[in-house]
């Protein structure tokens, strides 16, 4: 078997490794374009580029709504029903459910059952993941910004050495 290759009845056994995501974006694409998704999904956590956070792109979608934002916003100062996190928006109910299933899905919030309410509260640990994954960056912007300190600081002193 080559490097990235599956090996004939080695699918089933991989296709349950696939996050429900990756599944669901094959039922929007065609028949071709979802072999050559889930494909590349295999040979890149064959090779190491998928790691224990298959979820962060949900994470990533979720948080790319300011109204989902200020869900979670609210949800970190203890749970809440729909109704009381719709209250400061200016949308209906249902759309604040929508968002909700958003946040559910990438784990960010996760719904209770309070006799007739569903109270939505925060699971910090997807978001947790995600900083985790960022902070890996921490040390290439830290030394980026530092070499750009020390080429603005360059040209200013050769900038006062010019008119003096």
């Amino acid at each position: 078997m080559t490097e990235g290759r599956l090996a004939r009845g080695e699918t089933d056994t991989c296709l349950k490794k696939v996050p429900q995501h990756r599944f669901d974006l094959c039922l929007t694409e065609k028949a071709l374009d979802c072999s050559a998704t889930l494909y590349n999904y295999f040979v890149m956590e064959r090779i190491g580029y998928i790691t224990s956070a298959p979820n962060l792109d949900a994470v990533f979608a979720a948080l790319a709504d300011p109204t989902r934002r200020a869900i979670l916003t609210r949800l970190a100062s203890g749970e809440a029903s729909v109704g009381e996190l719709a209250a400061p928006f200016d949308i209906s109910q249902p759309a604040v459910s929508k968002h909700l299933k958003i946040l559910e899905r990438a784990g960010l919030v996760e719904r209770g059952i309070d006799k007739t309410r569903r109270p939505a509260r925060l699971n910090p640990e997807p978001m947790a993941e995600a900083v985790r994954w960022l902070e890996a960056f921490r040390e290439f912007w830290s030394s980026s910004f530092d070499q750009l300190d020390d080429l603005l600081q360059s040209m200013k002193n050769s900038e006062e050495g010019n008119t003096k």
